[in-house]
């Protein structure tokens, strides 16, 4: 990255900022407009941050592989307009004596590496292929996904605005993690539109075809990128959704019939489309999962054995491979996703702040436990829709990812789709715990209020009695 980068880019941030002002204009709320705004700037500081770091402090993937062999490929094509052919290729299909650096050979094997490139290409044609232009773009992209996830949660509950804000627009990892030329970026924006567009069809029941449209290219971008982030998310949103329609039902009995109904055949087929594309689906098919976590954890212990990765880290069991041995493995699993690393685990500058946040997050989850009593903590997940899809999603995310990235500079963004959802789950639990011992106080009064008449009534009826 030049100098010219920094000169560009205030250009391009001020188109960017009149283009999203212009869509602001569009939400008649104050609040919506106000946090459009914040979240936008935030998003900008992060992609800022995530450049500098990713230039000069930790360069990797972004820098070295994703923009490089982009504006590679971009300088092909402007050489030779044939070379466009590549946009529509296959990675394997590459020429790799085309490559900008030798070194990245083999890489584009992967279809979600070569994916980013072709991004990376694609937008280097609108901004001179500047790596912090690109980020920007992609920094963006995320953001237009967080909002519509942000969207979503303020329609639930519009009163924990700023809870949400915090949990999705706020959250540093999550927010820097997604803020430049990275698969998690691209990740972040599919989660947020492929509930948008779900949500519209099967419960706003409203335009059909353009929300079909839009699930229909975001999980292809999953499907390419990371398919067990879609595998995950899907069942257990289309879970709330049909708990929420469920809720309309005036019908007690109808209700209680329908929703175990619902419930179970939704899991079934879900489970037999997984079992049914398994061929497709490779290492993320239900009879496949198991093997490939047994084979991640084999070749970080391969690398530890070996010397070439000090990040890597142990969760002190030893997985046997078995669906038994991944449950035996759950609470530990999914505790290192949400916990780790640790303070004194944290050897990197990139991984620092997630260990603060985890901190963090671990102390606020005691707390919510403790405010809420442990049985009724668990009572309240399965008390409101939102809260178990919310819950249920971010945990089982958290033990695939926790039982099969043993290595903390992974961990850390690999984490990144689950962690405003585990955080939201937690505000909307504290919300309800806040909300009873607010009806309790109003109750109280309203009982000592009828006792009193009550005692009052019956001192009357003895004295007239007498």
């Amino acid at each position: 990255m030049g100098y010219s980068d920094f000169v560009i880019f205030p250009f391009y941030l001020a188109l960017f900022a009149f283009i999203f002002s212009m869509l602001r204009r569009n939400y008649k709320d104050p609040l919506l407009k106000k946090y459009h705004k914040q979240g936008f700037w935030v998003k900008v500081l992060a992609c800022i941050a995530f450049t500098i770091f990713n230039a000069y402090i930790s360069p990797g993937d972004s820098t070295g592989l994703y923009h490089q062999e982009g504006v590679n490929i971009y300088h092909l094509i402007l050489k030779d307009f044939n070379n466009i052919d590549i946009l529509f290729s296959e990675g394997k299909n590459f020429d790799e004596t085309l490559l900008r650096n030798p070194l990245n050979a083999g890489y584009f094997k992967s279809p979600n590496n070569f994916l980013v490139t072709k991004l990376v290409t694609v937008f280097s044609f609108f901004t001179l292929g500047k790596y912090m232009v690109i980020n920007l773009v992609f920094a963006l992209i995320a953001f237009t996904g967080a909002w519509k996830l942000f969207l979503f949660f303020y329609e639930q509950y519009p009163g924990l605005h700023k809870k949400f804000a915090i949990a999705i627009l706020f959250l540093p990892t999550f927010i820097f993690w997604s803020a430049g030329i990275l698969k998690d970026s691209i990740c972040v924006a599919s989660i947020g539109w492929i509930t948008y567009g779900l949500y519209e069809i099967f419960y706003r029941k409203k335009g059909l075809i353009k929300n079909a449209l839009i699930v229909i290219v975001f999980s292809y971008l999953l499907i390419i990128l990371k398919v067990y982030i879609l595998i995950s998310y899907v069942p257990f949103f289309i879970l709330f959704i049909i708990l929420k329609n469920v809720q309309s039902v005036n019908n007690i009995a109808l209700k209680y019939l329908l929703t175990p109904a619902l419930i179970l055949g939704s899991m079934f087929g879900f489970t037999k489309a997984l079992n049914s594309y398994g061929d497709e689906l490779g290492q993320f098919a239900v009879k496949d999962v198991t093997k490939s976590i047994k084979r991640y954890n084999k070749a970080y212990e391969n690398q530890v054995n070996s010397g070439s990765a000090n990040s890597n880290f142990s969760l002190g069991v030893e997985f046997d491979g078995t669906v038994l041995g991944l449950a035996k493995l759950a609470p530990i699993a999914i505790s290192t996703t949400f916990f780790r690393p640790f303070l004194w685990e944290s050897h990197k500058p990139s991984t620092v702040l997630s260990s603060i946040e985890a901190l963090l997050l671990m102390l606020f989850t005691l707390y919510i436990i403790f405010k809420a009593g442990f049985l009724k903590f668990f009572k309240l997940i399965t008390s409101d829709p939102l809260i178990m899809y919310c819950f249920l999603f971010s945990c089982v995310f958290a033990l695939f990812v926790g039982a099969s990235t043993l290595n903390f500079g992974s961990l850390v963004r690999y984490k990144i789709p689950c962690m405003p959802f585990y955080l939201i789950s937690l505000f909307l639990i504290h919300d309800k715990v806040k909300q009873k011992a607010v009806n309790k106080l109003i109750l109280r009064p309203v009982a000592a209020s009828e006792q009193s008449i009550f005692h009052n009534e019956k001192t009357s009826a003895q004295l007239s009695l007498s």
